[in-house]
């Protein structure tokens, strides 16, 4: 969120500012409160805030009248107006009532990188080497496998408050409203190629769990390979990209999906049973900076030291979150099916799969796993 301080005078004005690869709006309004909102600059080269420079200002919650915004911005009540019709493509609702103004229900909570910064703990810290929050991006993992392009060290973190082409594990749209979820990705670099790597996608998702339970959240289970479910629905997903040499030197993208506060017209594009943690909270979910820096905490350590340890550690703690264990399950990979009993997984992180023929391992990859009917 912006923050927001006391200063004298009651002369609105706003302005922008661009430092460092930064963009910031600095916005006064009329009642003497100073916001300053700021974001790296995605390698896409989209401008950054073409429809949300309104969004610092209704963040709160408070209504605020059109001419105050309109003051603030330097712009017409129409051009304002206008802006305001925009912030529904977001997702964002925005309630407008008579002689009071406008106001986004129960408000926002922006990503701001000194509160995450704040809530990370001395080990992620030192491994954190960039933190990128971006306004809008096509992709979380496309921006980070960009600047790896571009030759950027591992130990980046990008995340943003909108994803415009967001994807899951086959090809599948991420559906990735406005300042709503957790959309998160970060590079890690390895020297023993992808054979080494087995496994770590399990291990991402026990840790993600560890950061939602250090939060209060209950009732977690995961589904191999890449879900995080709860209450029987989707609650979050993992994806891995890797870059370089599957053979040797590669940097391997860690992206992690969290329904957080999913709008209802969102989730309309939805396929699947899902929630949230605004369901799971009763209503009260962890903040988002709050959540991002929890996900850091556990995750940058596990990308540290997967390299050396391997999956191994993580399988009794994933076995215990099974969501699937000794169930009939059915794989789905293109136009084959496999029936089985779902055993778990080994230490390489396949799934254990008991058939006629005995136990498989199965490898992951363009498989779909679901509860035998």
């Amino acid at each position: 969120m912006c923050g927001v301080t006391e200063a004298g005078g009651s002369e609105a004005h706003s302005g922008l500012i661009c430092v460092a690869g930064r963009i910031g709006l600095v916005i006064q309004l009329n009642r003497g409160r100073v916001c300053y909102y700021s974001r790296h600059v995605s390698l896409t080269g989209t401008p950054l805030m073409p429809n949300t420079t309104l969004v610092p200002l209704l963040a709160d919650g408070e209504f605020h009248s059109g001419q105050a915004l309109a003051n603030a911005l330097g712009l017409s009540r129409t051009a304002v107006w206008k802006q305001l019709n925009r912030l529904q493509s977001l997702g964002l609702e925005v309630e407008s009532v008579k002689g009071r103004g406008y106001r986004i229900p129960g408000g926002v909570e922006l990503l701001d990188e000194s509160r995450v910064r704040k809530g990370l703990q001395p080990p992620a810290h030192a491994l954190l080497q960039e933190l990128q929050l971006l306004e809008t991006v096509d992709s979380t993992n496309a921006e980070v496998l960009r600047r790896i392009a571009a030759g950027t060290a591992p130990g980046l973190v990008c995340s943003a408050e909108q994803q415009t082409a967001g994807r899951g594990r086959r090809g599948r749209q991420w559906v990735s409203p406005f300042a709503r979820n957790i959309y998160l990705s970060f590079s890690w670099e390895y020297h023993q190629g992808a054979a080494a790597l087995e496994g770590l996608s399990l291990a991402v998702g026990v840790a993600v769990v560890r950061a939602l339970s250090g939060l209060g959240v209950s009732g977690l289970q995961l589904k191999w390979p890449n879900d995080l479910l709860a209450q029987s629905g989707k609650l979050g997903g993992v994806l891995l990209e890797m870059a370089g040499d599957a053979a040797g030197r590669c940097q391997v993208v860690i992206g992690v999906g969290i329904n957080v506060a999913m709008p209802t017209a969102a989730a309309d594009t939805i396929d699947q049973a899902w929630v949230d943690l605004t369901r799971l909270c009763d209503g009260s979910p962890p903040g988002r900076n709050t959540l991002l820096a929890a996900l850091l905490n556990e995750l940058l350590p596990l990308a540290a030291s997967f390299g050396d340890t391997g999956f191994a550690p993580w399988r009794a703690p994933w076995m215990a979150l099974d969501a699937y264990a000794g169930t009939p399950v059915v794989l789905h990979s293109g136009e084959k099916r496999q029936a089985g009993v779902a055993r778990g997984v080994d230490d390489r992180g396949a799934l254990l799969l008991e058939t006629t023929l005995g136990l498989q391992p199965v490898f992951g990859g363009e498989i779909s796993l679901r509860a035998a009917s």
